[in-house]
């Protein structure tokens, strides 16, 4: 008797294996509570300014932020609850910026960089193709794809009735490298033809020159 009562009381109880079997189970699914960190905070911000373009002098006045996320999970909660480009009206503008930066020439990071822009190929897909160019675009930046992911200011996609385009900020004019590398893999992110070009202006040039300015880059 005495070995009988030893052996039940070294196995484990009926709930003890019952709370280790449903620990187990637990441990081996994953956790829908967990949220994954992004690099960098990344605010969307809207632009639909009354009567379409706007003079440099009041540029930025309709601007305003709607979502500040840092995570995976928050980022497709936004996604998932804004119209795509496509379904919004001629003259407006989304704007993807690290927190912390505004979407505007002047903004101190952004006062001496320049923007990449991509034009939407005109055709009967050409929407389809704004809002892939804008979702890989915005998975590359917040996913940090770019090798100089750290030089992005942030993404726009100007909803236009003549043609649509997307562009990608960046902080410093002055370093072709780090513009040729955003440039060459923007293209390569957006399946772009080689033979295909799209073209860097400076803000600054921007601001001098107005719409004589060139393209400083080309990739």
């Amino acid at each position: 008797m005495a070995a009988e009562d030893e052996r039940k009381a070294s196995e484990p109880s009926s709930t003890a294996r019952e709370d280790g079997e449903v620990a187990a189970e637990r441990d081996g699914e994953p956790d829908y509570t967990k949220k994954h960190p992004l690099e960098y905070k990344w605010t969307l911000w809207f632009d639909n300014p009354k009567g379409g373009g706007q003079k440099q002098s009041t540029w930025g006045q309709t601007l305003r932020a709607v979502y500040t996320f840092d995570t995976v999970e928050d980022f497709w909660c936004l996604y998932n609850n804004i119209k795509p480009p496509s379904w919004l009206g001629p003259n407006t503008d989304f704007h993807l910026f690290k927190e912390g930066i505004e979407p505007k020439w002047e903004d101190p990071t952004c006062e001496h960089g320049g923007k990449w822009t991509v034009l939407v190929p005109r055709g009967p897909n050409n929407k389809q193709t704004l809002d892939t160019y804008w979702l890989n675009s915005l998975l590359a930046c917040i996913g940090e794809q770019f090798t100089e992911g750290d030089d992005i200011c942030g993404i726009v996609v100007n909803v236009r009735a003549k043609q649509d385009k997307l562009c990608v900020w960046t902080k410093t004019a002055s370093n072709e490298a780090a513009q040729m590398s955003i440039g060459k893999q923007l293209k390569q992110i957006l399946d772009i033809e080689p033979s295909v070009r799209i073209g860097f202006l400076s803000h600054n040039d921007a601001k001098m020159q107005d719409r004589k300015a060139m393209d400083r880059y080309l990739a």
